[in-house]
């Protein structure tokens, strides 16, 4: 059994609470948070933009800190999870990590690149386990994407374009401050990025052109460039203006065999717009999987099990490392530098 250890209790610290009782093999001893009302079990003021609502929540049983440091240090825990501020992501894990703890961080990995590879860098020093939070892979409509891709049951990759757009947050008054948030590349596309580099391997080179707001980028749309120069991929993302689309992605992935067609809007004034998942074959023959879903809390429960079998074995998760996680903030920062320069960067 693996004793967890988990750092702040917002929606996603409680996303993860909910989905660790889903889990064989893992559970939590601790929990450490700031808020009394929440350490003492009151999360009803916990609410997102999707999933359940917080509640009165039964911890007996479980340790209450309210200082991260005797979390870190108490010695029944073999692993931390945190869901804290990105702002404090490296600080914490690097900190767990030489008390001899495995790390399992939402994402983003950090703010900075330099904080990011030290995490990783110091995971690797400790002999311990980073994993970073990238839950998407494990999303039905991701999850079977991705299973085409690195299954082969399609043939070959041969480009996609991929797509995350949100109204602007302006109730988030950090959400373009790049040492808190860091808007929509860090935040959003940050998602796209991962599962690009995880499916396609890491670009070369990225050409973006967008609009920044300060230091951040607002909007925009990617060309990644590869060694193979018939592997077209392209994404879009970032905020609009108008208040009416709280959120969409959504992706046409291109395979020698078939393409792979997804995506949803959420549209509350006028019902959501949703395209499942749908495969185009030869002949015109059109294919709608059985993918599952409905469940918010499932594919959170599908990371947790990837992390558990990773802790379990002691062997980085080829989804979930700390190595992929960096390489997903290298490129958002790529496009960012594109953005801003309006040409071409190099990546490798």
């Amino acid at each position: 059994m693996i004793n967890v250890g988990m750092a702040g209790i917002g929606f996603m610290g409680m996303m993860h609470y909910l989905a660790y009782q889903k889990v064989r093999g893992a559970k939590v001893r601790a929990i450490c948070e700031q808020d009394p009302k929440r350490l003492a079990g009151d999360w009803r003021t916990i609410q997102g933009n999707f999933g359940p609502r917080g509640e009165l929540m039964d911890l007996s049983g479980i340790a209450k800190y309210a200082d991260l440091d005797e979390l870190i240090a108490d010695p029944g825990l073999d692993m931390i999870d945190i869901c804290l501020p990105p702002a404090r992501h490296a600080e914490v894990a690097i900190a767990a990590l030489k008390s001899g703890k495995h790390v399992f961080c939402e994402k983003p990995i950090a703010l900075k690149a330099a904080d990011g590879k030290r995490m990783v860098e110091t995971a690797r020093q400790c002999g311990k386990l980073l994993m970073i939070g990238h839950v998407l892979p494990f999303f039905p409509e991701f999850n079977f994407a991705y299973k085409a891709i690195i299954g082969g049951k399609y043939g070959k990759l041969r480009g996609g374009h991929f797509k995350r757009i949100i109204a602007d947050p302006a109730w988030l008054p950090d959400f373009f401050n790049p040492d808190k948030v860091g808007g929509p590349m860090l935040d959003l596309h940050i998602h796209d990025a991962h599962f690009i580099r995880l499916s396609c391997g890491m670009p070369r080179q990225v050409q973006s052109v967008g609009t920044m707001r300060g230091d951040v980028v607002e909007r925009f749309s990617t060309q990644f460039l590869f060694d193979d120069p018939g592997l077209i991929v392209t994404a879009a993302g970032g905020v609009t203006a108008q208040q009416g689309r709280p959120f969409t992605h959504a992706y046409e992935i291109y395979l020698e065999g078939a393409t792979l067609l997804f995506d949803y809007a959420g549209l509350p004034k006028v019902g959501d717009a949703l395209t499942p998942v749908t495969v185009l074959l030869e002949k015109g023959k059109v294919e709608r999987p059985k993918i599952g879903g409905g469940d918010a809390l499932a594919p959170f429960a599908a990371e947790l099990a990837e992390v558990v079998r990773s802790v379990s074995n002691d062997t980085p998760s080829p989804i979930l490392s700390g190595d992929l996680a960096r390489d997903a903030l290298a490129l958002c920062f790529k496009q960012t530098e594109s953005v801003r320069k309006g040409k071409p960067v190099k990546i490798r």
